[in-house]
């Protein structure tokens, strides 16, 4: 009788086994997400330039005294702190741009390629980046020192890692949108950079000449935004007719 019984109770669990295997075999599959793709005969472009007027700060010399190594790669030419940093023509450099609103119905599909930032010469470089959410986001370390990276998000998760010389580079991703996310260095205090985080393609971080293009940018009315770390945030409506071109101006005093 008993040798009965511990067959049926085996059988059972066999039988129950296979139902849980069934109903998980029979489950619905994972519901693909719908991105939106621009239509090229109809996409347009929004351009223009970031301009600062007025008496440029004065930059002054990093002190790098508190690192041997750091100090000694900048022997023959010194890193300047540059807040506001233009070219000939007033163009303002370092100035990310971006389309803040406009896009809210359109899902797009993050790319896969990554974009870095170097530790080099005990600096971020660039200083000021773009990345799109769920993006990877690589930090290269090519100094011989070893550094800290210290990501300080609000609408993400902070990230803090050291990275030590002739190691691999480290991946990240952040998956919501932030502009701006502050960077530091906690074994070196003058080092900073920025990230803006979007959740669309049309951004730009600008040069000395303070140009930038958003191209492939379907019709429709947006809002604009520039931000810069020391002159702050402006933004200005903009509507692109299809296969339009677009132009706005910027202008920090």
């Amino acid at each position: 009788m008993k040798r009965l019984l511990l067959c049926v109770v085996g059988v059972g669990a066999l039988g129950c086994g296979k139902s849980e295997l069934a109903r998980k075999s029979t489950a619905a599959p994972a519901k693909s997400v719908d991105y939106f793709h621009v239509d090229a005969a109809t996409a347009g472009t929004i351009s223009g330039s970031i301009v600062f007027r007025g008496a440029q700060p004065k930059r002054q010399i990093i002190s790098m005294d508190a690192d041997e190594a750091c100090q000694q790669a900048h022997a023959a030419s010194p890193a300047y702190n540059e807040p506001v940093l233009t070219g000939a023509k007033g163009g303002l450099a370092n100035a990310f741009v971006y389309i803040q609103a406009g896009l809210e119905d359109k899902k797009f599909e993050p790319p896969k390629e990554s974009v870095s930032i170097d530790q080099n010469g005990c600096l971020f470089l660039p200083p000021v980046i773009g990345v799109r959410a769920g993006q990877p986001l690589e930090m290269k370390n090519s100094d011989r020192v070893s550094h800290n990276i210290h990501f300080m998000p609000v609408n993400n998760r902070e990230w803090n890692e050291q990275q030590s010389p002739g190691t691999p580079d480290v991946e990240h991703r952040f998956v919501r949108p932030e502009v701006m996310i502050p960077v530091k260095c906690n074994v070196h205090a003058w080092m900073h950079a920025w990230v803006g985080v979007v959740d669309n393609p049309y951004f730009a971080v600008t040069g000395p000449t303070g140009a930038f293009t958003l191209s492939n940018v379907p019709p429709g009315d947006y809002t604009i935004a520039v931000w810069h770390e020391k002159l702050g945030q402006q933004n200005r409506q903009v509507h692109l007719d299809a296969s339009g071109k677009a132009v706005v101006t910027f202008i920090y005093r």
